[in-house]
């Protein structure tokens, strides 16, 4: 495996900390179209994922999926809002 293969993709924030935020910013429910345009030009790095296991230990949770970013995003939606 090249040292490329090994390399994913990780946002920086993360993921559901973003589309919270945007989503309060803009005052109602983020759209399907609206998280994917979040998530296609959000600020990330590529890092091995060793070093993104360890980046998430950190941070104390795991990030949404970026390849299934609607629906996970939904489902994380329900539970920040439980608070």
């Amino acid at each position: 495996m090249s040292d490329n293969e090994n390399l994913i993709i990780y946002p920086v924030p993360s993921l559901v900390a973003t589309l919270l935020n945007r989503e309060r910013t803009k005052g109602s429910p983020l759209t399907e179209d609206e998280v994917i345009e979040i998530r296609d030009n959000c600020e990330a790095i590529a890092v091995p994922r060793d070093v993104a296991r360890r980046m998430d230990e950190e941070r104390g949770y795991l990030d949404i999926d970026p390849e299934n970013c609607w629906n996970e995003w939904r489902r994380a939606r329900r539970e920040l809002m439980k608070d």
